[in-house]
């Protein structure tokens, strides 16, 4: 069982693997989102508002709905990490969302309504920074993988 446990990691691509590894962090961002202590302010927290004051890890403003939204980036990950189209899709895909919401936050007035996921300048930033690992990792790896599979042939 081992040995097929092992056959199977070595046959997944680096793009399988990525996406993998990037929806399982959305996971453990998403529990930790729930945690009082690594969330400050943790009873503040509303479901979705800008008047939520519950940060993760005192800098990155969540609701619950900014915590399922990473729960769920995290189930997709961990199952479209299994296939390589998937993972690519996944990684691309979510990077472009994270990219809309970058630009989505920067153009808000954080006080209004219209932040109802809520968002802050730190999460403006980490959003950026997502989208753009996340579509490089799609778009290099999956290159990568389409190179060394035209190498072997």
């Amino acid at each position: 069982m081992a040995d097929h446990a092992i056959a199977t990691s070595a046959r997944r691509t680096d793009v399988e693997k990525a996406a993998t590894l990037v929806g399982a962090v959305f996971l453990v961002v998403g529990v930790l989102g729930f945690i009082p202590g690594i969330t400050t302010n943790y009873g503040d927290m509303s479901f979705a508002s800008h008047d939520s004051q519950a940060e993760l890890l005192g800098v990155f403003q969540v609701s619950v709905l900014h915590n399922i939204v990473h729960l769920l980036f995290g189930v997709a990950g961990l199952v479209m990490g299994r296939s390589l189209s998937g993972a690519r899709t996944f990684l691309v895909g979510g990077g472009v969302i994270y990219l809309v919401l970058w630009l989505y936050g920067l153009v808000i007035d954080k006080e209004s309504s219209a932040n109802f996921v809520p968002v802050n300048s730190a999460d403006d930033w980490l959003h950026f920074l997502l989208g753009v690992g996340m579509v490089a990792l799609g778009l290099l790896l999956t290159r990568r993988t389409a190179v060394a599979r035209t190498d072997r042939s």
